[in-house]
C-alpha cells in the first residue's frame, strides 16, 4: 500500500463507505416506517410530493430534497416491496438505487435484484411528478417490470405503463 492510500485511501473504499453510511440512515427509518398502517405507508407518497412541490420549478431545490428525503422514500419502497410481494431489499440493493439514483451504472448479474433495485430510484424520482422510463432489453422484462412491480407502484400511490416492441 502506497503512502498516497494510506493517506487518502482507495477511491473505491471512500464511495463504498458513503454509500454505507446512507444505507444505514435507511435503516434507521425502517422500525418506525414497519409500523404503518398500509394507509399510512400510502400517505408518505403524497407527503413527499407535497415537499417536492416547495421546489417550484427550481431544479437545484428540487434534487436538494430528492437527497433529503432518498432515506425515507427508500424505507418506504423497502416496506412496500415487503407488503405487496413479500420482498425486502438488501442493504447491498439500497446501494445500488442509491448508485443509480446518481446517474451512475450499477453493475447486477442475473438473479440479484436488478427489478427491486431499480424500484427504488424509480419511485423517489417519480414523486417529482415527471415521470421516470425505465428501458430493458426485452418485452417479458418490461412486463414484468410494468404489471408485477405496477402493483407496488399502485400500492404506493403512482401508476404504471408498458410499451413492447410488438
Amino acid at each position: 500500500m502506497s503512502i498516497l492510500n494510506k493517506v487518502f485511501g482507495y477511491a473505491n473504499t471512500r464511495v463504498l463507505s458513503a454509500l454505507k453510511a446512507k444505507v444505514d440512515f435507511v435503516n434507521e427509518f425502517e422500525p418506525k416506517i414497519s409500523k404503518l398502517l398500509d394507509t399510512e405507508l400510502q400517505a408518505k407518497t403524497a407527503e413527499f410530493k407535497s415537499r417536492l412541490a416547495e421546489a417550484t420549478g427550481d431544479q437545484d431545490r428540487e434534487k436538494h430534497i430528492l437527497e433529503e428525503i432518498l432515506p425515507e422514500a427508500f424505507a418506504v419502497m423497502r416496506e412496500a416491496m415487503k407488503r405487496v410481494w413479500s420482498e425486502r431489499h438488501f442493504d447491498v440493493q439500497l446501494m445500488g438505487g442509491i448508485v443509480l439514483h446518481q446517474g451512475k451504472i450499477a453493475e447486477m448479474k442475473t438473479g440479484e435484484g436488478k427489478t427491486i433495485v431499480a424500484a427504488l430510484p424509480l419511485y423517489l424520482n417519480a414523486l417529482a411528478g415527471r415521470g421516470v422510463h425505465l428501458v430493458t432489453v426485452n418485452d417479458y422484462l418490461s412486463t414484468h417490470q410494468g404489471e408485477g412491480m405496477g402493483e407496488v407502484y399502485n400500492f404506493l400511490g403512482l401508476t404504471t405503463g408498458v410499451i413492447q416492441s410488438n
